[in-house]
């Protein structure tokens, strides 16, 4: 199994951000020593939620500072990106890094962010199903060209030019069952946020690598699971943290999404931010969604860690995890003393 590091550089710290944006990139380079198989830095753009504008600029600084670390774009957004130039810095860090780069792309939810990159969120499923495969084809080739709908590029050979396929190096942010199927039929493996009860994902699953199998001639990879993680020795600490950390988090991400926005209605490739806020609704409100939060993501101390984990993998199967330890304005300190414990006490028998 592998774990994962994710950065989301959330900064709720009161750090200035030139601070901030150093600590959370350094955790990358003490995951390399603590045992962790790769770091995935997130694309997100102008408010504290998120503030990582290019995940390859910093995936290029890490792979200088580490010898081993997978480099996975946790993910470059593709309505936001050219596809000409995610090609040529993903082709130009796997060369520096000496073949450690995974590419990982996602469309976007945020219409803050789309509004300033002058893109229409109705328009993402098709953008990203056009730019995927262009940037897919050219990783293999070396050649990007495209005469589709929203892309017009002109034959053009990327120089350097890739060192080696990209096959089974790609990932797509998979939290709709359009993404899903669009991924299956890619070949690209699937990533998905814990974002509620894993009962209800399981068809999504199931459907991932059934058709999958159907197109490919082959078993689906392990999809990746993306976790939030409080890890302390004492469950009062735990409970603690949560109530001061995790709450911040959630709503930052339910305010930045708008979970449950009336406007994802009318798109039905955005069916999950609107089956999200009904059942929060129909379930409570949203301290029952939080709560349902909390119990998707790994929240315990590293027993309880290690019993959430084999539950999960006995409902879902063979998956892999990229953890976050950084968020709602936890102190670094904290941070790193919670890495340090799930290195030491859960990572051993997560990787086997």
């Amino acid at each position: 199994m592998q774990v994962g590091l994710q950065l989301g550089y959330q900064n709720l710290h009161g750090l200035s951000d030139a601070e901030f944006f150093r600590k959370e990139t350094q955790l990358a380079v003490e995951a390399e020593a603590m045992g962790f198989d790769f770091v995935a830095p997130v694309e997100h753009h102008f408010t504290d939620y998120a503030a990582c504008p290019d995940p390859l600029q910093v995936l290029t600084y890490i792979a200088a500072k580490t010898k081993t670390l997978k480099l996975l774009t946790g993910a470059v957004i593709l309505p936001w990106n050219d596809p000409l130039r995610v090609v040529e810095k993903t082709i130009m860090l796997d060369i520096l890094s000496e073949g450690r780069a995974m590419l990982g792309m996602g469309r976007g939810a945020a219409r803050r962010e789309f509004k300033s990159f002058r893109v229409d969120l109705a328009d993402s499923r098709e953008m990203f199903d056009e730019a995927a495969v262009i940037i897919m084809e050219g990783l293999e080739t070396g050649i990007v060209e495209a005469d589709t709908k929203w892309y017009k590029l002109p034959r053009t050979e990327i120089r350097p030019r890739p060192q080696k396929s990209f096959k089974d190096r790609t990932v797509m942010v998979s939290m709709s069952p359009s993404s899903v199927e669009v991924a299956a039929r890619y070949g690209l493996r699937a990533l998905r946020f814990s974002q509620g009860n894993w009962a209800r994902a399981l068809p999504e699953i199931n459907g991932y690598r059934k058709l999958f199998k159907e197109v490919h001639g082959r078993e689906a990879p392990p999809f990746i699971v993306c976790d939030f993680i409080v890890c302390f020795d004492q469950k009062q600490k735990v409970i603690e943290y949560t109530d001061k950390y995790f709450s911040k988090l959630f709503s930052q991400v339910a305010n930045h999404y708008e979970f449950g926005g009336e406007h994802f209605k009318s798109l039905p490739s955005y069916s999950t931010y609107v089956t999200l806020g009904e059942l929060s609704a129909a379930a409570g409100g949203p301290e029952k969604a939080y709560k349902d939060y909390i119990e998707a993501n790994l929240i315990g101390t590293p027993e309880a860690l290690l019993e959430q984990h084999r539950a999960r993998k006995a409902q879902v199967g063979d998956y892999e995890i990229v953890a976050n330890f950084s968020f709602g304005g936890m102190p670094y300190d904290l941070v790193y003393d919670q890495l340090k414990r799930f290195a030491n006490k859960v990572l051993p028998e997560l990787k086997g």
